[in-house]
C-alpha cells in the first residue's frame, strides 16, 4: 500500500467509537464459464469460499455477510462462525446487482458502510482490505475504491447513506451508476496489490492462479 496510506500499512483504522464496516461477499453465482461453483473450487489448502472469508475476518470486519445462490446448501456449512451470517438471493440468475440488494438486506442496522468482496477474487491481500477501510473510517469520501497501476479494482467500500440509492438500481451497470452519479465523493487508493484486478471465470484462469500460489 502507498500513496495516502503510506504510514499506516497494517493498520484497519479501527479504534474506539469509529465506524462499523459490514462485509458483503457475493457467492451467488452459477459459475457457468468455470462449469463448477467458483466458491467450493478448492484453494490454497482449502475452498475459495473460506479464503475468502478468512481474509474478510482478518481485515477485520464487524459483520460478513455471505450472499449465496446456485448450489446455496453445499456452501452454507463453509461459511459458520461467529459474526459470519448468510443469506440466499434466489434471483441470483438476474445478475450481481440483485446480490448486491440480497446483501444489503441481510445487514445489521449499525453498520456505517459496507465492504463488498467478489468471490472470484480470493488473490485480495488483508493488508490491502485494511487499508481501504481506514482510507474510509479515516477520511471523508462515500466511496472508496482500489486503483493498481491506474485501473480500479475490488472490493470497494461504499458508505451505508447510498443504502436506499442502490436498492432502487436497476439495468446492467450496477454500481458503476452510483459512482458516476456521485463522482465527487469517490475516493481512489493506489495499491501495491494486483489481486484487486485478478478474477476466475474459466478453468484457464483457475489453473493459472493456482499455479501462482506458494507451494503450487
Amino acid at each position: 500500500m502507498h500513496g495516502i496510506l503510506q504510514d499506516r500499512r497494517g493498520d484497519s483504522g479501527r479504534g474506539p467509537g469509529e465506524r462499523k464496516v459490514t462485509g458483503i461477499l457475493l457467492a451467488a453465482g452459477e459459475s457457468r464459464r468455470m462449469g463448477r461453483p467458483k466458491p467450493l473450487l478448492p484453494f490454497a489448502g482449502w475452498t475459495v469460499l473460506e479464503e475468502l472469508v478468512d481474509k474478510l475476518r482478518r481485515a477485520p470486519l464487524d459483520e460478513i455477510v455471505v450472499v449465496l445462490g446456485h448450489r446455496h446448501e453445499e456452501m452454507w456449512p463453509l461459511v459458520r462462525g461467529d459474526n459470519v451470517r448468510t443469506v440466499v438471493n434466489e434471483r441470483y440468475a438476474d445478475g450481481m446487482l440483485s446480490s448486491v440488494k440480497a446483501g444489503l438486506a441481510g445487514c445489521c442496522g449499525q453498520a456505517s458502510a459496507f465492504l463488498l468482496a467478489l468471490v472470484d477474487q480470493p488473490f485480495v491481500r488483508v493488508e490491502t482490505l485494511r487499508g481501504l477501510l481506514a482510507a474510509y473510517r479515516q477520511g471523508d469520501k462515500g466511496i472508496v475504491l482500489p486503483r493498481h497501476k491506474g485501473e480500479m479494482g475490488h472490493p470497494v467500500v461504499i458508505d451505508m447513506r447510498y443504502r436506499a440509492e442502490i436498492l432502487q438500481l436497476a439495468g446492467d451497470r450496477g454500481l458503476a451508476e452510483l459512482m458516476d452519479r456521485h463522482p465527487a465523493d469517490v475516493l481512489r487508493v493506489d495499491v501495491d496489490d494486483a489481486g484487486v484486478l485478478r478474477d476466475m471465470d474459466t478453468p484457464e484462469d483457475y489453473r493459472r492462479e493456482c499455479a501462482r500460489q506458494p507451494g503450487s
